[in-house]
């Protein structure tokens, strides 16, 4: 299982937004869901061994998580407007503890320190950051859990909690990249490892 988390800082955590504004009046939605095409979509295919947990962070509060599983998921599209209607559908749910708005989306009010202490044992986390080993000399599990930002850093706080869990951190070459062009690199370097 590939799993990537991604904190998105200022990301819509109520349904009130449109669909033509998802890079503003959703709070750099944009960025997570270029992340979800990045993390499933194949030529022809979606992948089923992937999870991606957004932790949407924006206003009105409180924190919204959405969890997106590939094994399950259903009416996944690549454009950017489709998957926000069903990012904004699972948004309207009043879901405390996680329920499923449609097949392979499920939100809550998880936090990121929730999520991260969800994660079982024999999950392996990753740490993307610039300034960490080459994921070129790394090995990695089969189990592996990602955790990236979206356009802003982790925050002190964030970078703390994460580092409680002592992950690998690793780097993905020699310049910053987004975060949709992380995963796309993640997935391709774990592709040309698979048997």
């Amino acid at each position: 299982m590939r799993r990537y988390i991604i904190i998105g800082h200022k990301a819509a955590t109520a349904a009130d937004f449109k669909l033509d504004d998802l890079a503003g009046g959703a709070g750099r939605l944009d960025v997570l869901l270029r992340c979800i095409n990045s993390a499933f979509f194949l030529s022809h295919d979606l992948r089923k061994d992937v999870e991606v947990v957004l932790i949407l962070q924006g206003p009105p509060g409180p924190v919204r998580t959405i969890r997106l599983v590939g094994s399950e998921l259903r009416y996944l599209n690549p454009d950017e407007r489709s998957t926000g209607a069903l990012i904004r559908n699972a948004l309207m749910r009043e879901a405390h503890a996680e329920e499923r708005s449609t097949p392979g989306i499920y939100v809550s009010t998880r936090t990121y320190q929730d999520v991260l202490g969800l994660l079982g044992e024999g999950t392996e986390i990753v740490y993307l950051k610039e300034d960490g080993t080459d994921i070129r000399d790394t090995e990695l599990s089969e189990n592996v859990t990602f955790v990236l930002s979206d356009h802003m850093d982790l925050t002190p706080d964030e970078e703390g909690l994460l580092l409680r869990y002592k992950p690998k951190v690793v780097k993905l070459g020699p310049v910053s990249y987004h975060a949709d062009h992380c995963i796309t690199i993640v997935n391709n370097e774990l592709d040309r490892r698979s048997p």
